[in-house]
């Protein structure tokens, strides 16, 4: 392939890669943007809905609270046991996280009571204790009655003494002359603790008068006067949970305040929000999995990402059809620059020392027998190593296809190097090429086509590879254990440590000044399948601009290889 080709088929291939980097970074931007600004927004609505539906769900206790429980201060105190009764059955009935409800009818006076508070001369005092609820029971429904009971349980105590207290410390701080403010009226006539709400009935301005008056008048007052105490016991498990945003929420729970979801799934996305009031102790508890909020992410991703993958697809399908053509052509050339280019490598050397042997030959006006001998050896030998490439070169097809079966023979090293560094020498008579033999070694066991193979391509480089004042090559043979080393040391322009662990693939190169004559590498990766293939390992030593050093190792049997 000319340089032309090839640059034209990189500049193709590089505008298709660009093509296809724009167009896929185009997408994927498109798409990750879209979906990412989709799943915030959804994940943010998640957050962001969750006190709606609260207050949706809280709508009914805020309507028990707000209106509801203010009804006992229309009665003024003068509410009883069958009023009450009555009151209840409407509370249960329309709010049912409301379980019980117990009532007190307060007695105030300005004499000593037994069982109460007692305030300077004020004295607050329970006349009769009810409690009301769906599952109390018609005889546990009066729970004190001055003058019958002679207890008065600290459970009920609590909650009176409580607002007693209150109300007590509020009488003996309170300016009658002014209004009071709704901040003061909450805090002394409620109490809300988690689970519990008591309320006292608001007295009007003239009767706070006279209660301060009988706190701190010593004269005795035989006056009496009412007011009533309510205790709600609620159970936030009783409300009833609307999710009015089923898109978001997978569910929504009444849990209590210090619950921790154990499930320790990372796809689970959670959201919380304490409940007000007496449901304190409680929050009402968001969840959904991330794969149910991706159906309502997706709902609205779809149409859009539909969109962009069919133009990608389509732009991908026009650049596919584009690469495959310029793809097949390209590998046609390629394939057909590599054979034609290994050829030339291979049989280079054995075709320049027959012509070089025959114009010898021709030029001679007359040759002696002994140089007719010598130029007759040489052009045997090397007829021979051009059938040995012939023969390597389909080696090479067969080893790749594991189709080929080494066929050993016994061979005399000395011989079989003397062959090839004398064919090296008439060709390339500034090589310093020498070879040295163990003298352990008498000889060796092996396909001697491989090994020529080998030994050939290694050469080769050695002096292809150096520079016009380092033409030098050392081939030395020896034994090691059960190996028989073969070291083949240069002083050429070695290889750089960053490319050795590459130079044994097939069709690499490395780009230099010595390596512009048409390689394309098949001649490190041919060594290294042979040295495979009979057994052995390869390898190499370099250091860039003092040579290198490759070594070979081959299995060695001193039985075998004795030479008769």
């Amino acid at each position: 392939m000319s340089n032309q080709q090839r640059f034209s088929y990189r500049r193709t291939f590089l505008l298709i890669f660009v093509f296809l980097v724009l167009i896929s970074i185009s997408f994927i931007v498109a798409i990750v943007l879209a979906r990412k600004l989709t799943r915030k927004y959804v994940e943010n609505e998640f957050q962001a809905r969750k006190t709606e539906v609260l207050e949706s769900n809280i709508a009914s206790y805020n309507e028990f609270f707000q209106n509801r429980i203010p009804e006992i201060t229309y009665y003024q105190g003068y509410l009883d046991s069958v009023g009450v009764a009555g009151y209840a059955e409407s509370i249960f009935k329309r709010f049912p996280f409301v379980e019980r409800l117990v009532f007190y009818d307060v007695e105030i006076s300005g004499q000593y009571a037994s069982h109460g508070v007692m305030a300077n001369n004020l004295a607050l005092s329970p006349k009769s204790v009810f409690q009301f609820g769906p599952q109390v029971n018609k005889d546990s429904i009066r729970l004190y009655r001055r003058g019958q009971n002679r207890n008065f349980s600290l459970l009920m105590a609590d909650e009176f003494n409580k607002m007693a207290l209150k109300f007590a410390g509020f009488l003996e701080e309170v300016d009658t002359s002014k209004t009071i403010n709704n901040d003061d009226l909450f805090k002394i006539f409620y109490s809300i603790t988690p689970g519990k709400i008591t309320y006292m009935n608001i007295p009007r301005r003239e009767d706070i008068k006279i209660y301060k008056q009988l706190m701190f008048t010593s004269q005795p007052d035989t006056s009496t006067y009412e007011q009533d105490i309510l205790t709600y016991y609620i159970n936030p498990n009783a409300l009833s949970i609307n999710n009015t945003r089923p898109e978001l929420y997978q569910k929504v729970e009444i849990r209590p305040l210090v619950y921790e979801s154990l499930d320790t799934n990372p796809d689970l996305l959670t959201a919380e929000t304490p409940l007000p009031g007496a449901l304190a102790d409680y929050k009402i508890y968001f969840s959904s999995d991330r794969t149910f909020l991706w159906t309502e992410i997706n709902r609205r991703f779809m149409p859009v990402a539909a969109t962009v993958i069919v133009i990608y697809i389509f732009l991908l399908l026009i650049a596919y059809l584009i690469y495959r053509n310029l793809n097949i052509n390209r590998r046609m050339f390629k394939l057909q620059y590599d054979f034609v280019n290994n050829l030339t490598h291979e049989f280079k050397t054995p075709v320049s020392v027959i012509k070089i042997a025959g114009n010898n030959i021709k030029s001679a006006k007359q040759l002696s027998d002994r140089e007719r001998s010598h130029y007759g050896r040489i052009l045997d030998e090397e007829a021979d190593k051009l059938n040995n490439l012939l023969n390597t070169l389909l080696s090479f097809t067969q080893i790749e296809n594991k189709a080929i079966k080494i066929k050993a023979e016994r061979i005399d090293l000395h011989e079989f190097c003397r062959k090839i560094v004398d064919a090296y020498l008439l060709k390339y008579p500034d090589f310093d090429l020498k070879y040295n033999i163990d003298h352990d070694i008498k000889g060796f066991q092996t396909d001697p086509v491989l090994l020529g193979s080998v030994f050939q391509n290694l050469i080769d480089n050695a002096y292809k590879y150096s520079g016009p004042e380092n033409k030098y090559l050392r081939i030395e043979i020896l034994l090691q254990k059960k190996l028989i080393v073969f070291k083949f040391a240069d002083k050429g322009i070695g290889i750089a440590k960053k490319e050795l662990d590459n130079i044994f693939k097939k069709f690499y190169r490395i780009q230099s000044q010595y390596n512009q004559q048409g390689s394309v590498g098949l001649g490190l990766a041919f060594c290294k399948e042979l040295v495979n293939f009979l057994n052995g390992e390869i390898s190499v030593e370099s250091v860039v601009g003092k040579g290198s050093i490759f070594t070979i190792a081959l299995p060695f049997d001193n039985k075998k290889n004795v030479m008769p």
